[in-house]
């Protein structure tokens, strides 16, 4: 189940930030990433001392926090989602709410742990902590977000 669900994420190459899902079931999930030392992010941030940006750790809470809850949920609810013909399931974020207490440098691990507060009307709303593989917090806050499906058409 769970790589099937890494299978749906819309995100794909150098922009998926999700390496394992450890668990998931419909009050949350727990996953992780290692970020890669030649991530295109850190040729610039900082010159000689790179750091990884807010928004790409804000990202990496949203896609094993949200997007893959969502994904799961969805398949929850559908028993199956049909991704012949390029249907696609795209979570988008709509707001976060984030506190960063730690920088993260090239080559460390994330675990992110999220906890779902409501699912309803296709809206998804989850408490969501990211920590090191020291058990520090990193960061952590709430992030929500819709889940669109994603038909494409049939050109005749």
């Amino acid at each position: 189940m769970y790589q099937y669900i890494l299978e749906l994420l819309p995100n794909k190459s150098s922009f998926r930030f999700v390496d394992n899902i450890s668990h998931v079931d419909e009050n949350g999930v727990t996953g992780d990433y290692r970020l890669r030392e030649n991530a295109f992010f850190y040729e610039d941030h900082f010159v000689g001392y790179p750091v990884t940006p807010g928004v790409i750790l804000t990202e990496i809470m949203a896609q094993i926090g949200l997007q893959t809850l969502a994904i799961y949920l969805i398949l929850k609810e559908t028993k199956e989602i049909n991704t012949n013909e390029g249907n696609t399931l795209f979570p988008l974020l709509t707001a976060t709410d984030i506190s960063f207490y730690k920088m993260v440098l090239p080559g460390q691990k994330v675990i992110v742990i999220s906890r779902k507060e409501f699912f309803r009307f296709g809206k998804l709303k989850c408490y969501v902590e990211m920590i090191g593989e020291d058990k520090e917090i990193i960061a952590k806050g709430t992030i929500a977000g819709m889940i669109k499906g994603i038909v494409k058409a049939k050109t005749i």
